[in-house]
């Protein structure tokens, strides 16, 4: 790709590197904390970012059976979603539900103060747009507790390179990380994986995977109203947002990819892609209405990926592998259930499946957080932070792709120079945002083939 250093970081030798970036030099002070909640049993948990996902991560890990726990503080820069969270826990969940008034906290350091009521050894859900992941990741680290952390974990190649280290000390530090990757815990993909390892389909030849559906989450964002400052819109309407969230392509598309590759049990070294802008009218996000990308593996394997969000299309929302004696339907509609499936031919037909996942499966979103607080109780290894950065990584990588109309590469998009919000960790509610409306209103578009470097 034009503009990219043609040596540095790799996969391979990146991780040898640990300890060099401002991140994780500024941890290597901290004496390595216990990893246990206290002496009561009860693991306390905090929550930071207090919107759909994070107070659905927060009822599962409130529903665990793997002993008690608490919610005791919470975090965000709404008043009414942390409102509104707190109430519907509240009703679902009293008494686990322990957050008075003065632990509830509103701002841009209310992470700090809702981890600062915390133990070592208790668990930060860390669930507010990706930007501030490596900022949060790092106190939690600082403060020796066990994470949960929503996907992606990173939308550029800087962060990237600041979370694997970030990754590397919370490893070293014995603390327990889940990253929100659900469909890895998924009883009948697992069980998918582990036939398609045994030969059932033969080789791999060819992944599909798609993502299409009308306008999702916050991804079309109307002119900014009064009453609310820029920054503090563009937080609300993240999803629209390259620095944010990686736009909806990071956010939406990743569990395709992600689960593609766990099936070919290897990230793609190259991606090469096409994306448009069509009916925009008036919004002012910076995202594309389509994208095909086609992701290559080291072996010449190819993943198809379509994404679209256009209303009155079809839609599909699905996974699919191809091998030399067969086919499997990795996932067929949304994340769960999977019902995954495999066929003797490339026709997925009743007829042709020689095995199905029994249903009805298992909930993947409560069965990550039974692992993740089976491991801490039972002070057993598990941190998914690697791999969450590097199926974020690879999910820029083909967001770059179709941004720029260059072919991209793993290294390159590892290595890449444009950090979307450097300043994230300083930013205040009456500040001004990392990215800037024009004259008119509307924020930078990628412009492939014009913009060949950069995203915008």
């Amino acid at each position: 790709m034009p503009g990219q250093p043609t040596s540095g970081l790799s996969r391979r030798t990146l991780l040898q590197n640990t300890g060099r970036t401002a991140a994780a030099a500024a941890l290597a002070h901290v004496a390595a904390p216990g990893i246990y909640a206290g002496e009561d049993d009860t693991i306390r948990v905090a929550l930071v970012g207090c919107g759909g996902r994070g107070t659905g991560a927060a009822a599962n890990a409130l529903a665990t059976q793997q002993g008690p726990v608490k919610l005791v503080a919470m975090a965000d820069v709404f008043e009414n979603r942390l409102s509104t969270s707190f109430t519907n826990l509240k009703r679902q969940f009293d008494p686990q539900v322990d957050v008075p008034e003065d632990r509830k906290f509103i701002g841009f350091d209310g992470y700090q103060k809702a981890m600062d009521s915390l133990r070592p050894g208790d668990v930060v859900i860390l669930t507010t747009p990706p930007a501030f992941r490596w900022v949060h990741f790092t106190y939690a680290i600082e403060k020796g507790l066990n994470v949960f952390m929503e996907k992606p974990v990173t939308v550029d190649g800087p962060t990237s390179r600041k979370m694997l280290e970030l990754g590397e000390e919370s490893v070293n530090r014995n603390l327990k990380v889940g990253v929100g990757l659900m469909c890895r815990h998924c009883v009948a993909r697992k069980e998918l994986y582990e036939r398609i390892r045994n030969g059932e389909i033969g080789e791999i030849q060819m992944l599909r995977a798609y993502r299409m559906a009308g306008p999702t989450g916050s991804a079309f964002v109307p002119p900014r109203p009064e009453g609310i400052s820029e920054l503090m819109y563009q937080i609300q309407k993240f999803h629209g947002f390259l620095w944010a969230s990686g736009g909806a392509y990071s956010d939406f598309l990743i569990h395709n990819i992600d689960e593609s590759c766990w099936m070919k049990d290897a990230w793609p070294v190259e991606a090469k892609a096409s994306g448009g802008r069509h009916y925009r009218g008036d919004f002012i996000d910076q995202n594309f209405d389509t994208y095909s990308v086609e992701y290559t593996f080291d072996d010449g394997t190819k993943l198809y990926l379509e994404g679209r969000t256009m209303p009155g299309c079809h839609k599909e929302f699905a996974s699919y592998a191809h091998g030399t004696k067969g086919s499997a339907i990795i996932s067929t509609s949304s994340h769960s259930p999977a019902k995954s499936r495999i066929f003797s031919s490339q026709k997925m037909t009743r007829d042709n499946m020689t095995w199905a996942y029994p249903q009805p499966e298992p909930n993947p979103y409560q069965l990550e957080w039974e692992d993740l607080m089976t491991a801490i109780r039972k002070d057993q290894p598990y941190n998914e932070v690697k791999r969450g950065v590097e199926a974020s990584l690879v999910t820029s990588m083909g967001r770059l792709a179709a941004h720029t109309g260059q072919v991209v590469t793993y290294d390159q998009m590892l290595n890449h120079d444009h950090e979307f919000a450097p300043g994230v960790g300083e930013l205040v509610i009456d500040g001004p945002a990392p990215v800037l409306a024009n004259a008119q209103g509307k924020y930078p578009v990628p412009l492939p083939g014009i913009v060949k470097s950069r995203e915008y």
